[in-house]
């Protein structure tokens, strides 16, 4: 019986996967999967239980709808324009940095606005008409914005950061102490490697733009572009610190980020109040939804004896489990076009048992996000790659392709830091 229910849940996987990566919606695909297996598994109240758990996980629902509030209210003063334009200004006056420049241009854009779909429209609407003026070919333009699409990583409010801190019952911030040192060493050897391709395959230049064109009539307010990056200012100078004032957690710094650009800006109170809090309720629906999801599927999974299985079959190949957490994430992320369903599946399910593997949930934990976000990253169906593809008017595989090696290359260092 046991068998026959791995078998089975072997196959809702694969169901799961194939659902998934022909556009159903994840958050159905994983809730019904879970039902149906806890249901197999004879205790078909376990995934409703937990659906009703994770619908109040306060740590999460704090971190990560606070965050999505403040980057909703950004967006409404277009403080991210004056962002982005002034990150602009600079690069198109040292041409021989404008691939490079435009890839941590957009990494640190992602971390201040932590989607990488919103960071893709933000920043590609500036960047790649920026690069294709400078002679950049537009697939390696739309490439470079995508490529550093994975900033967010860095953000505290980014879901995957709280996730695993409470797992490992640590602070939001221990977890990226703990990783952002590999995150930008991934970041350092993908742009090498982005703007190598460039070179080599001769895209750098020469390209002739005739569509899109940089509106150079925008004027910065230098005030107005650094709101974004001052809740992530006022935590990491309270966590380190230098400022101890400014320890706080994540909801009072966007908070106060808010209320400075309110300030900043004269925006209408009621304007930005109610851009903030459609910001909270779009990220309860969007990405604790998933959240939610990866519970419910993680429970079925449990009930029929799967979970346990995979745990053993690990727990009995110890020198698969680094291999598993590192490149399961990013496979499942290139298939789906989302890094969040398999990486918070895996950590909902394994990360709790790293100690088990001679590895911290924090480790585990760390590895999986940063291999999710990468494989997402450089998949051809993700949200952002068919965003900036649009925008430099080329297919969505051309850019997965020359984001291909980079990502590999990043994924590579990336996992060598976190897991050795």
């Amino acid at each position: 019986m046991i068998v026959f229910m791995s078998i089975l849940g072997i196959i809702t996987v694969i169901a799961v996967v194939y659902l998934i990566v022909k556009g159903y919606d994840a958050r159905v695909v994983l809730i019904g999967a879970g039902i149906f297996m806890s249901c197999i598994g004879g205790v078909p109240m376990t995934a409703l239980n937990a659906f009703a758990k994770s619908m109040t996980n306060s740590g999460l629902i704090q971190a990560v709808c606070s965050v999505m509030g403040f980057a909703m209210a950004i967006r409404f003063t277009e403080c991210d324009k004056h962002l982005i334009n002034a990150m602009a200004f600079i690069l198109k006056r040292f041409r021989p940095l404008l691939i490079p420049g435009v890839v941590i241009c957009t990494y640190l854009v992602n971390i201040a606005l932590p989607s990488a779909a919103g960071t893709a429209a933000a920043a590609g609407a500036i960047f790649v008409p920026l690069l294709m003026a400078g002679g950049v070919n537009p697939a390696m333009a739309a490439a470079a914005v995508k490529c550093g699409t994975y900033g967010s990583m860095l953000n505290p409010g980014l879901a995957h950061n709280p996730f695993v801190a409470k797992i490992a019952g640590v602070g939001v911030m221990d977890v990226i102490s703990y990783h952002y040192k590999a995150n930008l060493a991934s970041l350092a050897v993908a742009t090498v490697l982005i703007t190598t391709l460039a070179y080599v395959l001769k895209e750098d230049k020469g390209y002739v733009s005739k569509n899109l064109t940089l509106d150079s009539s925008f004027k910065v307010n230098l005030l107005h572009a650094v709101m974004p990056i001052v809740p992530i200012v006022i935590l990491i100078l309270g966590e380190t610190h230098i400022m101890p004032i400014f320890k706080m957690g994540v909801p009072q710094a966007m908070i106060i980020g808010a209320l400075l650009t309110l300030l900043v800006t004269r925006t209408s109170p009621s304007a930005l109040g109610k851009a903030f809090f459609d910001g909270m309720g779009k990220a309860y629906g969007s990405i604790l939804g998933i959240i939610i999801s990866a519970g419910v599927f993680v429970a079925g999974l449990t009930s029929i004896g799967l979970v346990k299985l995979f745990i053993n079959a690990m727990l009995n190949n110890p020198a698969i489990v680094k291999l598993c957490a590192a490149v399961g994430p990013f496979i499942l992320a290139i298939l789906v076009g989302s890094g969040d369903a398999a990486t918070f599946a895996f950590n909902e399910a394994i990360t709790p048992h790293a100690a088990a593997f001679g590895m911290t949930p924090v480790q585990m934990g760390s590895a999986a996000t940063l291999a999710g976000t990468l494989g997402r990253t450089m998949s051809p169906i993700a949200g952002a790659t068919i965003i900036v593809a649009g925008i430099a008017g080329i297919n969505p595989v051309e850019v997965a392709k020359r984001n291909c090696l980079p990502m590999i290359g990043a994924l590579i260092i990336g996992m060598f830091m976190l897991l050795y």
